[in-house]
């Protein structure tokens, strides 16, 4: 049975920018060191390959350090490593694939056709994005055959779409009989899927970098025979992004209902509260000024509501009521509209002469 370690889409020196200069600089500092760990996993699990499936880069523009510390890294894992360029990384004559020397146990595919690989135990097959789009199948034409060996194959692409980024078919992958087909482009983690005969994965990227890349990431550790496979998901990321909603109606106040909704430790997430519900104003300065410092990175987003027994006050005689009056009218015409929730509580503290609402 194979032991194989399956990445992809690690995006190294991608910019970060949503995070200050200097948080992104030790975002990208902290991306490098994925891929000690990997090395480490390799090692770990006695892996008989490491398939990376593109997208190791984030673009042409590389870090000396980066590409000194991939050098590094994949020459100190102790086994064959195959690297199909992605659409973010695409091999060509002026990429870092080209233009490096790379460790002997190092092979990366460089050609827009199949290329296939022999060694005593497998037969590989792998194909490079030569530009940043791909119109063609990756595994179009590839059918192995059933001669007992096990068959793999290493591509960047997307299943069932039609587009531009080496669109596959499930058809196609059924047609193909691998084994295992490695996949990168999707972000997130698929688990093991079957087609015909054949297992395929992505295993997502192995650390977010935005919060449409949510909790824990990482690569697949599988193990793979012919007909059979088995994977398990194996985390690398010391820093996730996480989205946490906080309902703090009812709650004594907003702090109480967050600390009442946070999962423990917190120093490792890049955060984005979500507060909803009803109650007072949350006073989000004093709350970032008190909470930032148990984060990586925080955010705080006022979705909360007016109370309802404030809102009773629109029928008073008053200036006051006129203006609740007239905001009811218009939040219950737009029920989800957030800036008018906070018109009602800017108005609210102007008309009452209360302290300003602070965001």
């Amino acid at each position: 049975m194979l032991k194989i370690i399956h990445g992809a889409d690690f995006h190294l020196d991608s910019p970060f920018s949503g995070l200050s200069p200097d948080q992104a600089a030790r975002r990208r500092g902290e991306q490098r060191e994925l891929l000690d760990r990997l090395a480490a996993l390799a090692r770990e699990k006695g892996a008989d390959l490491v398939l990376l499936a593109g997208d190791l880069l984030d673009s042409e523009r590389v870090y000396r350090e980066t590409a000194r510390a991939l050098r590094s890294a994949l020459g100190d894992i102790p086994c064959p490593v195959y690297i199909a360029p992605g659409n973010h990384d695409f091999y060509s004559p002026r990429s870092v694939w080209a233009a490096l020397d790379w460790p002997e146990n190092v092979h990366i595919f460089t050609s827009s056709a199949l290329e296939r690989v022999e060694a005593p135990e497998y037969t590989l097959w792998g194909r490079a994005f030569t530009d940043a789009h791909q119109d063609a199948c990756p595994l179009e034409g590839l059918e192995v055959p059933d001669d007992g060996r096990v068959h793999l194959a290493c591509l960047h692409g997307e299943v069932d779409p039609v587009g531009r980024y080496g669109p596959i078919s499930r058809e196609g992958i059924a047609a193909s009989g691998l084994d295992y087909l490695a996949l990168g482009h999707i972000h997130q983690a698929t688990g093991l899927q079957k087609e015909g005969k054949t297992f395929w994965a992505y295993p997502g990227c192995p650390e977010g970098r935005g919060f449409d890349e949510l909790g824990e990431k990482g690569v697949l550790y599988v193990e793979v025979e012919p007909g059979r496979a088995k994977s398990q998901f194996a985390p690398l990321a010391k820093v996730r992004y996480e989205a946490i909603p906080v309902d703090i109606t009812g709650a004594e106040g907003a702090l109480s209902a967050i600390l009442e909704a946070l999962p423990g430790r917190t120093s490792n997430l890049i955060c984005r509260l979500l507060l909803t519900g009803e109650g007072e104003a949350p006073d989000l300065a004093n709350l970032k000024e008190t909470l930032a410092p148990e984060f990586y990175g925080l955010t705080i987003i006022d979705r909360t509501r007016l109370p309802r027994d404030l809102w009773a006050r629109r029928g008073e005689d008053t200036l006051t009521g006129l203006f609740l009056a007239s905001m009811w009218e218009k939040c219950q015409e737009n029920p989800d509209d957030p800036v008018l929730q906070l018109a009602a509580r800017y108005g609210l503290a102007a008309l009452e002469g209360g302290e300003e609402v602070r965001t």
